[in-house]
């Protein structure tokens, strides 16, 4: 196993793979209990479609991938808070009709310049050949902000969480805190998207959310197991796709959902002996 391992991360590709995912893994984790806990979980995956909309018409213009995505992505995550906010529209209609769009645009932009190539692949379902030096330094960069203001932001953004309408009361401007939130799950997501594809990156956000809150109560419980759980996940996927020749993202998704199943029994078991 340790042998596997000095193997494994003496590849500069794989370690730029697992310097990314770990970060990435953190900041689903920190933001997907929060997401889950409003019940805006798939805000993720319509922003992760956003996303691969974007990455495909870099692509076909020659551009920077990121430098792209991200003010796209970040642009969507906004809209998409306005108008589940002031609009007829409800919430899940909007995410489908903008998720739905951003694949039809990313699918037409590639097919028109020059078919469903690899590069499509890799956008979809994720690929950790596809990290460049550069792509480390930005997703470092970012994952590093996130962290950032929600250690700083922890108190407000537990408010908003639990009891918007309370928050509000109190003088706290959920609103602010509610599109930071927004903000960051984009920033996230389109970090993540390289090494996880756009199909598979929101699970990154709501299996740990939901595996600790199986068995955790408090939020400060199911925050750490969560940022826990996501990061052993991810090393324990990279790991088996190494190994077996296995896709990456669904490698890690497939270990989110082994660790889920687990804590449900678990919760289940401790229900009982509680009773």
């Amino acid at each position: 196993m340790i042998d596997l391992l000095i193997e494994m991360l003496s590849y500069s590709f794989i370690l730029r793979a697992v310097t990314v995912g770990m970060l990435v893994s953190l900041c689903s984790a920190l933001l997907g209990v929060s997401l889950v806990l409003k019940r805006h979980s798939m805000i993720g995956d319509g922003l992760s479609h956003v996303g691969f909309g974007a990455l495909s018409v870099a692509m076909v213009m020659n551009l920077a991938p990121l430098k792209v995505a991200v003010p796209v992505v970040i642009a969507a995550a906004f809209l998409l808070l306005r108008i589940s906010e002031n609009s007829r529209i409800r919430g899940d209609a909007a995410i489908a009709l903008i998720s739905s769009s951003s694949i039809a645009v990313g699918v037409t932009a590639a097919s028109l310049a020059s078919g469903m190539n690899t590069d499509v692949y890799n956008f979809l379902f994720g690929s950790i050949l596809a990290m460049s030096e550069e792509d480390v330094v930005i997703s470092a960069v970012l994952s590093f902000i996130v962290l950032l203001l929600f250690f700083f932001f922890y108190h407000k953004i537990f408010a908003v969480t639990f009891d918007e309408n309370f928050a509000r009361a109190t003088g706290t401007k959920a609103g602010i805190y509610n599109t930071m939130i927004a903000l960051l799950t984009a920033v996230t997501i389109v970090v993540g998207m390289r090494i996880m594809g756009s199909l598979l990156i929101s699970g990154l956000i709501i299996f740990p959310a939901l595996s600790s809150m199986r068995v955790f109560r408090s939020f400060r419980g199911v925050i750490i197991t969560s940022a826990l759980i996501s990061v052993v996940c991810f090393f324990c996927g990279i790991i088996v796709s190494y190994a077996f020749a296995t896709p990456t993202g669904a490698s890690i998704i497939l270990a989110n959902l082994l660790v889920f199943g687990i804590c449900c029994l678990a919760g289940m078991i401790r229900g009982k002996i509680g009773e």
